[in-house]
């Protein structure tokens, strides 16, 4: 979990924040929960991708390529007079790569437990996508990552490690689902820390540190 959070919690993290908040009309403080909560879908659906040869592949190939982490270099210029059309195009691809048939359900799941319409939850997401793969592409160059095996193990320590195998098999689970809706509403539960686990995890920690 440290990862996201030294991603979250960093100065490059509130520009983040700041960044998509302006260019979607939403507030930091709603933006931030938002992003706290779809961070660590979309590395558990990366993790899952990762999971075949095949997957695996194409996502080392776009992190080694278009999103090697030089987005990161320039965020200011990135969000400088609005996100341009070919960043938002691109930010929508990776979305529908990643999370597939699932995206809707992602996004009305967050939608249900934010309080924002899905519309809106989409277009933060679109705005966020590049610049979170692009950090993966940056952790994976940093950390000299060139196989599937140590990719899965990268995305596996960007959710939380060995201490959140019950929130990663969920998540996983939520992507594999059928769609019947129940996985859905545990998840976002779950990332949101409501209910009684005050113990960390992802819930817990993103919780904590967006004052949930």
């Amino acid at each position: 979990m440290s990862g996201l959070l030294e991603l979250l919690n960093s100065p490059m993290g509130k520009q983040l924040v700041s960044g998509v908040a302006g260019q979607t009309g939403q507030s930091e403080s709603q933006t931030a929960d938002i992003l706290g909560m779809a961070m660590p879908l979309l590395m558990g659906a990366m993790k899952k991708n990762a999971s075949t040869p095949g997957g695996a592949q194409g996502l080392m190939n776009a992190l080694s390529s278009k999103h090697d982490g030089s987005i990161l270099d320039n965020l200011g210029g990135f969000f400088g007079g609005g996100v341009d059309q070919s960043a938002l195009d691109d930010g929508a691809g990776i979305l529908g790569h990643v999370l597939g048939t699932k995206q809707p359900q992602v996004e009305n799941a967050l939608s249900r437990k934010s309080g924002l319409d899905a519309g809106s939850i989409a277009q933060i997401l679109q705005v966020a996508a590049p610049i979170i793969l692009g950090y993966l592409g940056k952790e994976t160059k940093q950390q000299k990552v060139s196989s599937p095996d140590a990719l899965s193990g990268l995305l596996g320590g960007l959710m939380g490690g060995s201490n959140t195998q019950k929130e990663q098999s969920l998540i996983e689970s939520f992507l594999d689902s059928d769609g019947d809706g129940s996985v859905i509403d545990d998840l976002a539960g779950m990332v949101l820390n409501k209910g009684n686990d005050k113990g960390g995890g992802i819930g817990g920690v993103l919780g904590g540190l967006f004052g949930k």
